[in-house]
């Protein structure tokens, strides 16, 4: 979920199953992606790879 600029954020998150994570509660999400036939974190790639990871889009195919 991508946050426009300038909007403030909750200092909590509330969880589907109704449980209210604080920030302090929260840890952060190691993103892999396949490239090339094989799996890396998005972490360990170089800023122009993180640019084109960031403009991908996803899409679903029509049955």
């Amino acid at each position: 979920m991508t946050v426009p600029p300038n909007t403030l954020q909750p200092d909590f998150v509330r969880c589907a199953d109704g449980v209210e994570l604080s920030d302090e509660e929260r840890q952060p999400c190691e993103v892999w992606t396949r490239v090339m036939g094989y799996h890396r974190p998005v972490a360990s790639f170089n800023t122009g790879k993180k640019g084109e990871h960031q403009e991908r889009r996803f899409f679903a195919e029509p049955c």
